[in-house]
């Protein structure tokens, strides 16, 4: 049943839903009988996805910060203490998901955190190339990832906007956006 699995998912772009897309192909892995291992940089532990999913028993999400800022809106004091902060969770939820045999991975806004300054790629690229067990699925979301990660990657889906209430000055809504 766990031969086929081990590649590597990439949804990018700057349209809405590479969470969501995500959380779905979690969801199906789950109902299919796979371990399902998530963790969220740059989002705290009450997104309204995880109320729900956390509810099934084979779906496990790691807790991060209780408090998440914008890394614009970060010091740079700050911004150092959530990239030793993130690349230490980074060690810590990858070794769970080897230790504990893991089937897929989701680390949710990871590539944005990269390209905040916020986790430094040669630490995802090493782990993908060297060091990801074989059996297991990985899922990664964000805004521009590198060309190294997309030729890397197996699977890559760019969403695009094409229109968001957000430009005409409309906040993100509880259960839709957030």
């Amino acid at each position: 049943m766990k031969d086929n699995l081990g590649y590597v998912h990439v949804y990018c772009g700057d349209g809405k839903g590479k969470t969501t897309t995500a959380m779905g192909l979690c969801t199906r892995a789950a109902g299919y009988g796979y371990k399902v291992l998530i963790y969220q940089f740059m989002k705290n532990n009450k997104t309204s996805e995880r109320k729900i999913l956390q509810q099934i028993p084979n779906i496990t999400f790691v807790d991060g910060l209780e408090q998440e800022k914008f890394s614009f809106q970060m010091t740079i004091s700050e911004k150092l203490e959530r990239k030793t902060y993130y690349e230490k969770q980074f060690r810590k939820i990858t070794a769970k998901a080897a230790e504990e045999n893991y089937d897929l991975l989701f680390f949710d806004e990871l590539i944005y955190t990269i390209r905040a300054g916020l986790f430094d790629e040669q630490i995802l690229l090493d782990y993908l190339k060297n060091e990801k067990p074989a059996h297991l699925e990985v899922i990664l979301t964000g805004q521009q990832p590198s060309e190294e990660l997309v030729a890397l990657a197996d699977y890559v889906s760019e969403i695009r906007k094409i229109k968001h209430p957000f430009d005409q000055g409309l906040p993100a809504r509880p259960g839709i956006e957030k």
